[in-house]
């Protein structure tokens, strides 16, 4: 009886596999986090005995992290503006990862990336590419592929991008929120184009806010610093690499140096990986980051501030405003309570507060801990977005022909070199749409489209789905008087 029993237990346990693996076989392929990604290709990782062995010691993690940090190497093709000024320039100088002032013809930048799925997925900073026409990745042992923007997100200075490759080595994620002030960390990345540099340093200070996204004219509305703060060398090219602990875990992607002269002076910044994993996923399923809202002003506590309010302990922020049909409002929070902690987070300053809300979606349910009345009381927050609902928006695909009114046409090398242009597309046909309302005929030739070259129909379809404002720039001239140039401007929706 007991074989017998033991017989069907075993058989039962061999079916069930059965099931699993068939299920897994076939199920439809969807888009899930990098964190399942990781831990679903771990096992094709190398093996590497533990750091954690009571001494100091980087070469394990620069094992781990070398061959997961790439050379990113960005093109632009239009002549850059001598009067843009971009606030990362002040970090780092000219060729820190973006295009040098005042060149014609094409525009060679170049920074860092780090793999983070084992099918390549990269991420890297905004900063990097944005406004690049080309993008090539080139791996550790010199492979070099073209790279795809999935999402970028200007608010937090990061950008996921994908190359066609599979098997590769990739830097698991760490926990930010287990950093110490004093541990030792490494910066891997690509500084002066010299690839493959790993420079050693410890953590200065966390959540700092240096006030560099956002500034000058940039698209962020609303920006998140809580940078990491390390003294590990930094310099221009390391944008977008790997800041990791001794054991090999990314816990940051270096952003920023403090610098007068554009080349390392002490500082460097990174953006805590525990923020990139969110922006990382919400780009991967949703195309855009879902950015959730507590709904409050804040002021930070000082020794004044502490005595001008009656307040005991510099502790926390001061809720100096709820706003109105905000997540704090319908939860009950209220002017004057001091918030100590975030999802069970401890918060002191505006950058920590905002890096934690910043971690979540709208719908998200969270606890938020306060002092009120000199008590503490904990409240259950539903956070929104910034159209005030608790839903997640997917980024609509437009649909170009139908939306423009028009079918376009690739250009040959004869018509090209007959034109005088290294790129372009021509308009086949037209009807009622987008191009017919601003004037744009049949047989415009289209060069450029929100400043980036366009050579494709595929190209035109890429540019218009990746725009962040649903504005479109047109630039382009008439085959008949070539000499002439067109700009159109108008919105897609």
């Amino acid at each position: 009886m007991k074989t017998k029993v033991i017989y069907l237990l075993s058989a039962a346990f061999l079916g069930g596999l059965v099931a699993l693996g068939a299920n897994r076989l076939y199920s439809e392929d969807k888009p899930y986090s990098i964190i399942e990604k990781q831990q679903a290709q771990f096992a094709s990782l190398p093996n590497y005995s533990s750091a954690a062995d009571g001494n100091t010691n980087f070469t394990i993690a620069a094992a781990k992290t070398v061959p997961a940090v790439v050379h990113i190497k960005v093109t632009q093709n239009q002549q850059a503006d001598a009067n843009y000024f971009d606030p990362f320039r002040d970090f780092f100088g000219d060729g820190y990862g973006g295009f040098p002032f005042g060149q014609r013809g094409p525009s060679v930048g170049s920074g860092s990336g780090v793999i983070i799925s084992s099918d390549g997925y990269i991420v890297t900073n905004n900063h990097v590419v944005k406004g690049a026409d080309k993008i090539e990745v080139v791996l550790n042992d010199r492979r070099s592929f073209k790279g795809k923007i999935i999402g970028v997100d200007p608010n937090t200075d990061l950008a996921l991008i994908k190359i066609d490759a599979n098997n590769l080595q990739f830097v698991g994620y760490g926990n930010s929120d287990d950093v110490k002030i004093g541990e030792w960390v490494l910066a891997v990345g690509n500084p002066f184009n010299l690839t493959s540099t790993v420079t050693a340093g410890i953590v200065s200070a966390k959540g700092r806010n240096i006030n560099i996204i956002g500034e000058n004219g940039s698209s962020t509305a609303f920006p998140i610093e809580s940078f990491i703060q390390t003294d590990a060398a930094v310099n221009p090219g390391n944008s977008g690499g790997a800041l990791v602990n001794t054991n090999g875990e990314l816990i940051g992607i270096n952003t920023a140096i403090a610098s007068q002269t554009g080349s390392y002076a002490g500082y460097a910044f990174a953006v805590p990986v525990n923020l990139v994993k969110k922006v990382m996923d919400d780009l991967l399923e949703f195309g855009k980051v879902q950015r959730a809202f507590l709904g409050v002003q804040i002021t930070e506590i000082n020794s004044e501030v502490a005595k001008e309010k009656g307040l005991s302990s510099t502790n926390g922020v001061y809720v100096a405003k709820v706003n109105e049909e905000s997540a704090a409002e319908a939860a009950g929070i209220k002017e004057g309570d001091v918030i100590i902690s975030v999802a069970d987070v401890e918060v002191n300053t505006t950058s920590e507060l905002t890096e934690q809300v910043g971690r979540h979606r709208p719908g998200d349910k969270i606890n938020i801990e306060v002092i009120r009345s000199e008590k503490k009381k904990t409240i259950a927050v539903i956070l929104r977005g910034a159209d005030n609902t608790t839903s997640a928006s997917k980024k609509e695909v437009v649909n170009v022909q139908g939306v423009l009114g028009a079918e376009f046409a690739e250009l040959s090398a004869t018509e090209k070199k007959n034109l005088k242009i290294s790129n372009g597309v021509k308009i086949q046909s037209i009807k009622a749409g987008k191009f017919a309302a601003s004037g744009i005929r049949q047989g415009f030739v289209i060069t450029r489209l929100n400043n980036k070259a366009v050579d494709s129909a595929d190209d035109i379809e890429n540019i218009i789905n990746s725009s962040e404002n649903n504005m479109l720039t047109v630039e382009g001239f008439y085959g008949q008087n070539p000499n002439s140039r067109y700009v159109y401007s108008f919105y897609i929706k």
